[in-house]
């Protein structure tokens, strides 16, 4: 392969992950079903040929986005420090999750709009997070990190509704705050929303043991 090879090569990988970037924002501001693979393209500056080239259909462009999440929500799992007791490692990692979607406005809104649109198709993004949790669970479960006495769906859920579920409650609680606070409220004042699910056999909700 000539040097004129390797650099076309290289201006399409970075033109795929410009088409990519850019579908993440317009899917995530208005809605897969209302974007069309134009839009796209000039949101990111190539042609519609150039897009079809990388991605086929929307349908794959949609797949694309739903892996770059899944990739963004793996690295930050991966970032977090994972030394301590499995209760520190756990926070750490929802940390990690939850800096991730405060620095990735896109990826929240986008989230947000899979779960909570009736008409998006949000299966497979879920179904890939869930994978997601479920390894991580494996892992700890292997390592001495998680209970292996309790159900590893039970666990699955739990990491979920930890990271997850404040990204969809959030801006309920943020409405409610201002409808009652009023304009010079402190702002060290407002609740701060906490998530958990609560098993059969526990006694005292909104604890984790895993």
């Amino acid at each position: 392969m000539s040097m004129d090879d390797l650099r076309v090569s290289d201006e399409d990988l970075t033109a795929k992950a410009r088409i990519r970037n850019a579908a993440l924002e317009l899917f995530a501001e208005q809605g897969a079903d209302r974007v069309s693979m134009r839009a796209v393209a000039a949101a990111a500056g190539v042609t519609v040929g150039l897009v079809q080239h990388h991605f086929k259909t929307k349908e794959g462009l949609r797949n694309a986005v739903d892996q770059l999440i899944v990739d963004y929500h793996a690295q930050a799992i991966a970032q977090a420090p994972d030394e301590g007791s499995p209760a520190h490692i756990a926070a750490a990692r929802d940390r990690s999750v939850r800096h991730m979607f405060e620095t990735h406005p896109a990826v929240v809104n986008y989230v947000r709009r899979a779960m909570l649109d009736p008409a998006s198709d949000n299966g497979r993004l879920f179904a890939r997070l869930t994978d997601l949790s479920r390894s991580e669970i494996v892992k700890a479960r292997e390592s001495g990190l998680a209970s292996t006495h309790r159900p590893e769906s039970t666990q699955v859920i739990e990491i979920m509704v930890r990271q997850l579920g404040q990204l969809f409650l959030q801006p309920m609680v943020d409405v409610i705050w201002d409808r009652l606070s009023g304009p010079n409220a402190p702002a060290d004042d407002k609740p701060e929303l906490t998530v958990s699910i609560r098993r059969p056999d526990r006694v005292a909700p909104g604890r984790s043991d895993d």
